[in-house]
Parts: C-alpha cells; sequence; structure tokens
C-alpha cells in the first residue's frame, strides 16, 4: 500500500510539474507578443560615424511618422514598431548592420544614408529576400547596373542631380568657366560624371567648357593645395558634389585663399553642420542643387510631419534625406495596407505595381521596376544670411 501511494504522490508530483513548466512557457510568451501585436520596421542609418548628423535626424523623422502612423490607427490593426540599427557611415558597418535587422525578424527596411554604405546592406537584404528602401542613395548603379527585386529608393538619382546641374549651371548662371570636384566616393563621383555629361552638349556648342574636374581625399583637413590649384583655374561656377563634412572645410579655405565665385554643393553638401564647420560668413550665398526641402512642400502629410517635428524638436531637418526616410517608412506601410500582407514578395510586387494613393511627407510614393522613385524634382538653393537654405529664384 505505500509502495501505491508514493507512485501516486510522483505521479501528482510530475503532474504539477507539467502544469508549471506549461504556465511558465504561456507567462514566456506573453513576454514576447510584442512581435505580434506591431509590425516591425528597421531603420538602418548612421546614427554614429562621420555622417551622424544625418542619421539622427532620419531616427526622429521616422520615429515622427511612425507616431503619425500609430495615431491614424496603424496598418492592419497593428501598431508600427521601428527597430534602429546603427551602420556607423561606413561599409563594413553597414554589412554587420544589415545582418542584425535581419536577425530581428523585421518586415521591411529603411536605409541608408551613402550609395557606397547603402550597397553592401542591399545585397545582405535582397539575399535575405527581404525588402529594404534606400533613403539617402542616388548613384545610379544601385538601381541600373545589378536588377534587386527587393530594393526601393524614395530620393532621386545622380543622372537627373546632374542633368539639372548642367542645365542650370549654362543657361540661368550663364557659366563659360566649370569647375567639378568630387570625393572619388560611389555617389559624388557618381553626380560628378553626370554633370559632366550633361554638360557635353554646351560644350559642344561651344557655350561652355570644363576647367577643373578632379577629386580630393575625403576626411583630409589642409585642403590648400587643392583650393590654389582650382583658383588657377578662373572658374565661373564652382560644384562640389562631396558631403558637407568636406565641403564646409572646402568653401572656408577657398575664400580664405582667394577664390571669389559662386559654390554649389550637390544634395549632401549643405545642412546645418556644413555651415558651422564654415562659418556663417563664408557659407552665406552658397548653393545646392537638390531635392525640395521639407520647408517648401505642403500636403497634408507634411503639415502633420512638420507640426510634430518642431513640437519634438524645435527645429526642421535641414537636408532632405531625414524626410526621404520618413517617405520609405509611408511607402513600405503603404504597400502593407494594400496588399493585406507582410511577407516581402507581396509588399515588393505592390511597390511596384499597385502604390496609386499611397502618399508620403513629399508627395505620392510610386515605384519603376527597378525600384527608383518616379518624378523626383530637383531646385537650386541658396543658404540666407540666417544660415538656413532657401529656394532661389534668380
Amino acid at each position: 500500500m505505500a509502495k501505491k501511494t508514493n507512485t501516486g504522490r510522483r505521479l501528482v508530483l510530475e503532474v504539477c510539474c507539467v502544469v508549471l513548466v506549461s504556465t511558465v512557457l504561456i507567462l514566456a510568451g506573453c513576454g514576447t507578443s510584442k512581435s505580434e501585436k506591431t509590425i516591425k520596421i528597421a531603420l538602418q542609418a548612421p546614427i554614429t560615424g562621420d555622417y551622424a548628423y544625418e542619421g539622427q535626424m532620419a531616427k526622429q523623422s521616422v520615429e515622427v511618422a511612425a507616431e503619425l502612423i500609430n495615431k491614424a490607427g496603424g496598418v492592419l490593426g497593428k501598431q508600427v514598431e521601428i527597430v534602429v540599427v546603427d551602420d556607423g557611415s561606413n561599409p563594413k558597418d553597414s554589412a554587420l548592420a544589415a545582418q542584425k535587422a535581419v536577425s530581428q525578424k523585421v518586415v521591411a527596411v529603411i536605409g541608408s544614408y551613402g550609395s557606397s554604405v547603402t550597397e553592401p546592406a542591399a545585397d545582405i537584404y535582397e539575399k535575405n529576400k527581404l525588402v529594404s528602401v534606400g533613403y539617402g542613395c542616388t548613384a545610379v548603379r544601385l538601381t541600373m547596373d545589378k536588377e534587386r527585386k527587393y530594393f526601393f529608393r524614395t530620393c532621386g538619382r545622380d543622372d537627373a542631380q546632374g542633368l539639372f546641374f548642367g542645365k542650370y549651371a549654362v543657361e540661368t548662371m550663364g557659366a563659360k568657366r566649370i569647375a567639378i570636384m568630387h570625393d572619388n566616393s560611389t555617389f559624388a563621383k557618381g553626380v560628378a560624371d553626370e554633370a559632366k555629361k550633361a554638360l557635353d552638349p554646351y560644350i559642344a556648342e561651344g557655350k561652355t567648357e570644363i576647367v577643373y574636374f578632379d577629386a580630393i581625399t575625403p576626411k583630409e583637413k589642409d585642403f590648400s593645395a587643392v583650393v590654389t590649384k582650382l583658383r588657377e583655374t578662373n572658374p565661373d561656377v564652382w560644384y562640389f558634389t562631396g558631403y558637407y563634412p568636406e565641403a564646409g572645410l572646402l568653401i572656408r579655405q577657398a575664400r580664405d585663399a582667394g577664390l571669389t565665385c559662386p559654390f554649389i554643393g550637390g544634395n549632401a553638401a549643405i545642412n546645418d553642420d556644413f555651415v558651422k564647420i564654415a562659418g556663417l560668413d563664408v557659407a552665406k550665398g552658397a548653393m545646392m542643387t537638390q531635392e525640395p526641402l521639407v520647408t517648401d512642400v505642403t500636403t497634408d502629410i507634411a503639415e502633420q510631419f512638420k507640426s510634430l517635428y518642431m513640437e519634438k524638436y524645435n527645429e526642421l531637418p535641414s537636408s532632405p534625406w531625414p524626410v526621404y526616410a520618413a517617405d520609405a517608412l509611408y511607402a513600405i506601410t503603404g504597400a502593407i495596407a494594400k496588399s493585406g500582407k507582410t511577407d516581402s514578395n507581396s509588399i515588393a510586387e505592390t511597390m511596384r505595381t499597385k502604390m496609386d494613393g499611397v502618399e508620403g511627407v513629399t508627395g505620392p510614393v510610386l515605384f519603376t521596376d527597378r525600384g527608383d522613385r518616379k518624378d523626383v524634382p530637383y531646385k537650386m538653393y541658396i543658404v540666407d544670411p540666417e544660415g538656413k537654405l532657401k529656394v532661389y529664384n534668380q
């Protein structure tokens, strides 16, 4: 009888253990249920590194857009959750950031800033069949040299910017002698090459000439030899297609060396940090070819975005890229809402063929078969006496 009692006790204990373990597992499941109640979308951006200023604005912009989307009811009845991964502003860390984003089981990725930084990440996302939407990567080759099923971008391409510069420099400014400078990065060299190509017809007609076409070394601090060589070519206009840290130093040192011709930056050259680096006395009057800033966009979403962004940060993004990051979020969530699904194939197919009616901060978000955004406009901007970029109406 005693043996039966012990056996009975063991059975009771075993049942209790099973119940206890099951309860623990259920409770543990409750702790991870957040991923089931939200739609996770990653933002890959340069939170640290040379372009951290841009990365921080992108993070803020995407979070503001997510808040607006969630306040409006979210997507498919779920709230949008943003997962941020830092690519450190360089290609090596970009690959690591991409792998981290993949491991987070997100449904899509926004990113990144810089074509050479975006490229290795785009390859990893493509391999893992994960939709990624670049916001600050304009190199033509990202969509033309390699076909990527899952890669899109909300910004324009280098060829469109180069064409705009060439036409503006000759037809609006009447420039006879043009200097073009880049930094050999994928982005900057791409814009410079496209600008040169855009000028070829004018050169053939004898309307202008390129008196300088050369590269600087990124991250250098002393450009005295470069600006001396540039000054000797006596240009009517100087177009620098690189990034804002070098742009600020270059224009400061060039003005100190006596070069007085108009300075025009490509769309990564001028933001608030450029003004700080160059100094307001030098920065004012500098111009830039770029897509419209959010201050010049008046869509309903833009007004909501600007209001909430100002409420949180007391100033608006000083470059177009963070806003294109927000547009990428609207594109992804719009595609999910239209397809009713969160798998990559459904998102990608919808983004290519069924985006009518999907609006971002800057307007309709439509894509070509290659993943490029359709109908991206360009404007000429100028740094005003207060250090802010304004549309230049010459």
